[in-house]
């Protein structure tokens, strides 16, 4: 482990005014956006729309750093220019998500465990060789009756630990996303009871394996009421109670914070975010790492159509700078 590789790492991801991009779905997930616009899944229109995504002009002005799906990181554009050396030479840091996806967790329905340590090391070195600068790693923890369980949080969190100081062995930082879903009826309070759960055991495991901190990105969801709770809490609550809750377990010298939007409309996203940049005595730079939240009307915008890339890159580029003025209190 180079502290100074993570730290200059960690610094330039969390550069203001600046967020990171997730353009890193799965397969079934990429296949579900292109099927929104009826347009066929195969490697050519995934290329296609993330070489639309990637050359939107003055991209980055707003972005910093791109979470890219494994075959995204291997793959050429058009012009044969590999993705990840193109972000690179437009000042873009290019990482990769390296989980598996979310299985069923054995013995508790309804609950996931996160996959993938399993080769870890050595996909780590090859990454780190092919020009990756960060990864990222996603567990899922879901509000319902009786669950999240101990097992579900405990399993997770240790998973997302072992990640991570395998990542900062090889000078990767390591984005950890602890995710509360938002799906279900649950209340922001429930929410904020899960994800300080949440929040506790994973920083209690980062230390455990040694992670350096300052050479770590936390990627939480907010703390918010559930998508179908008839009476959701206001833009300010939940500014506020997310606030609160990092406050009460992220330690200080966390390198940022680069929130997921985790269903919430594009609105809700930046609304969220703008309100909390508004306060003066953050520990930390606190920014978005969105997907749907900049991509969506962008992909509508294009409907798979050539003569439709410059709108939608347009659209993109709105999206990204609106949440880029978020991430420092000034949304207009």
């Amino acid at each position: 482990m180079d502290k100074n590789i993570l730290v200059e790492t960690a610094n330039k991801m969390m550069m203001r005014p600046k967020g990171i991009l997730a353009m890193d779905e799965s397969s079934p997930t990429i296949a579900k956006r292109l099927a929104s616009i009826n347009v066929d899944n195969n490697e050519d229109n995934r290329r296609r729309y993330r070489e639309l995504i990637v050359t939107a002009p003055n991209l980055s002005d707003y972005i910093s750093g791109a979470i890219l799906f494994e075959e995204t990181f291997d793959q050429k554009m058009n012009d044969g220019t590999l993705f990840r050396d193109y972000l690179e030479s437009i000042g873009i840091l290019p990482g990769i998500k390296v989980d598996k996806g979310a299985k069923d967790l054995s013995c508790h329905p309804n609950e996931k465990i996160t996959e993938g340590l399993d080769g870890l090391r050595d996909r780590l070195a090859a990454y780190y060789e092919n020009g990756a600068k960060f990864c990222k790693w996603r567990a899922v923890i879901t509000i319902a009756n009786d669950i999240p369980s101990d097992a579900c949080i405990e399993s997770n969190m240790n998973a997302l630990a072992r990640y991570a100081s395998l990542c900062q062995e090889n000078n990767l930082v390591p984005i950890v996303e602890p995710e509360v879903l938002i799906n279900g009826t649950h209340s922001i309070d429930e929410c904020d009871k899960v994800t300080r759960k949440s929040l506790s055991s994973l920083f209690s495991h980062l230390k455990m394996f040694n992670v350096y901190l300052p050479g770590t990105v936390l990627k939480p969801s907010m703390v918010i009421s559930g998508q179908e709770n008839d009476s959701r809490a206001s833009y300010e609550e939940v500014a506020s109670k997310t606030i609160a809750c990092l406050k009460d377990f992220v330690p200080n010298d966390t390198a940022g914070i680069a929130f997921l939007s985790g269903g919430q409309t594009d609105l809700e996203a930046e609304s969220h975010l703008n309100i909390m940049n508004q306060s003066s005595d953050l520990p930390w730079r606190v920014t978005f790492s969105y997907a749907r939240a900049i991509q969506a009307a962008a992909l509508a915008a294009w409907q798979g159509k050539d003569e439709n890339l410059e709108s939608s890159q347009r659209i993109l580029i709105e999206r990204a700078q609106r949440c880029s003025n978020s991430s420092v209190g000034k949304l207009k």
